[in-house]
C-alpha cells in the first residue's frame, strides 16, 4: 500500500499496572524519512515501538505502518516493516551469509531468492568479504550491519532501529550512520530511538521528544534548536573590567556569569545574525578591550536539557521501566516474525527479521 505517511501514532495510549506508559501520543512519519524518537528513561519510547510493531496492543489511540492499522491487520503490517533490535539477535554459530539466508528462509522468500538476496545485502553492508566468516569472529560494528542487513532481507518500506550504534567505537559508528542514511535512496522510511543524540543530529529529518507518555517536542533538529533559545555568548577579556558586564547586560537574555579571574563572561542569548558585533561594539564604547567572542548555537541535549531537565543517558536497562510481568513481553511471537522486544527494548529471540 502507498502513503505519504509511512507511519502515523494518534492519541496512543498505554498502561502496564500502576505506570502510565503511554498517555496519548501523537506523530507522524512522511515516507522516505528518518524520524528520532527520544527521550528519558521511562518516556514511553519502548511501549510505543512495541505498539507500532504490532507486539503490544494500546489501551486507546490508533496507529498505522504503510497506512494499514496495528491493531485491525498486524499479521499484514509485519510484511512491511523490518526491525532491528538494540542487541544482535543473529546466531553465532553460523556465517554471516549463513544467516542472511536463513532469515530469508523464515520469511518464506524461498531458499534460492533469499540466497540472491544474502548477495546483494552483504555487497550493499560491505560485509562480502567476511560473508563465510563464523559470527562469532565478526567486530560490533559488522554484526550491526549485518543485524540491519538481516531486517532488510524482504524489502521493507517501514525499518524500525532500536538503539543501532549503542556500544560501538566512532569508526564503526559512522560506517553504521552511512548505512542508515544510504537506506533513505531506496526510499525505506526510519524510525530510529537512540540515546546519541548526535546521531539523532545527524540522521533524523524529524526529531519527535517524548516525556513521561507524551510527546513534548516534535520538529526538524533546527527547529528545536531555535525553539530552545538556548544560544549561549562566552565572552573572553584581555584584561578584568568592571564595564563590561553593565555594557552588554541590555543584549543578552538573563544573567551575566563571570568567572573568577573575571576575564571570562558568559550569558544566554537570543541568536540574532550579527550578535557577536553588537556585543564587541557595546564592549568597545565602554572601553573594555576583548581577546575572543563566541556565540555557541544549542546542541539538540541544550535542547533535551530544556525540556525535560535532565541531560539523557547514553545507556538503558528499560526505556519505560517495565519487565515482562508488566505486561511489556507480550506480543506474538511465531516464525517469519520480527524479533519480539521485551521491556527493555531488548530482541528476546530471533524468529525471522522480518515478516
Amino acid at each position: 500500500m502507498v502513503t505519504d505517511l509511512m507511519i502515523r501514532a494518534e492519541g496512543l495510549q498505554k498502561r502496564y499496572g500502576d505506570t502510565q506508559a503511554l498517555a496519548g501520543v501523537s506523530f507522524d512519519v512522511p515516507a522516505g524519512t528518518i524520524l528520532g524518537l527520544l527521550g528519558p528513561n521511562g518516556a514511553g519510547k519502548t511501549t510505543a515501538v512495541r505498539v507500532l510493531t504490532t507486539l503490544a496492543v494500546p489501551d486507546a489511540g490508533s496507529a498505522t505502518v504503510a497506512g494499514i492499522d496495528v491493531v485491525k491487520h498486524p499479521n499484514e503490517v509485519r510484511h512491511h516493516i523490518g526491525v532491528a533490535a538494540q542487541d544482535a539477535t543473529l546466531d553465532g554459530l553460523l556465517t554471516g551469509r549463513q544467516n542472511l539466508t536463513l532469515v530469508g528462509e523464515l520469511c518464506d522468500m524461498g531458499r534460492r531468492a533469499a540466497k540472491a538476496r544474502t548477495v546483494e545485502l552483504l555487497e550493499q553492508f560491505e560485509l562480502t568479504h567476511a560473508a563465510d566468516r563464523v559470527l562469532k569472529g565478526y567486530s560490533g560494528g559488522m554484526r550491526r550491519r549485518l543485524d540491519l542487513a538481516a531486517s532488510l532481507m524482504t524489502r521493507p518500506p517501514v525499518l524500525f532501529l532500536d538503539e543501532p550504534t549503542t556500544g560501538l567505537d566512532p569508526t564503526s559508528r559512522q560506517r553504521v550512520w552511512e548505512a542508515i542514511r544510504g537506506l533513505l535512496d531506496e526510499g525505506v522510511t526510519v524510525l530510529l530511538t537512540t540515546q546519541y543524540l548526535e546521531e539523532a543530529d545527524e540522521l533524523a529529518n524529524q526529531i519527535v521528544v517524548v516525556n513521561h507518555g507524551l510527546v513534548v517536542a516534535d520538529g526538524t533538529p533546527l527547529e528545536l534548536k531555535e525553539a530552545s533559545r538556548s544560544a549561549r555568548v562566552e565572552v573572553t577579556l584581555a584584561t578584568p573590567s568592571t564595564a563590561a558586564v553593565p555594557a552588554i547586560a541590555g543584549l543578552v537574555a538573563g544573567q551575566v556569569h563571570v568567572s573568577e579571574d573575571g576575564r571570562q563572561l558568559t550569558a544566554g542569548v537570543d541568536s540574532s545574525p550579527g550578535l557577536a558585533t553588537t556585543l564587541v561594539r557595546a564592549l568597545d564604547a565602554a572601553g573594555v578591550l576583548v581577546d575572543n567572542i563566541e556565540v555557541r548555537q544549542p546542541s539538540l541535549d541544550d535542547v533535551f536539557f530544556t525540556l525535560t531537565g535532565d541531560h539523557i543517558e547514553e545507556d538503558v536497562a528499560g526505556d519505560d521501566g517495565l519487565d515482562d510481568d508488566d505486561g511489556g513481553g507480550g506480543g506474538s511471537r511465531r516464525p517469519g516474525v520480527n524479533p519480539s522486544l521485551d521491556g527493555s527494548g531488548r530482541a528476546t529471540e530471533l524468529e525471522g527479521a522480518n515478516a
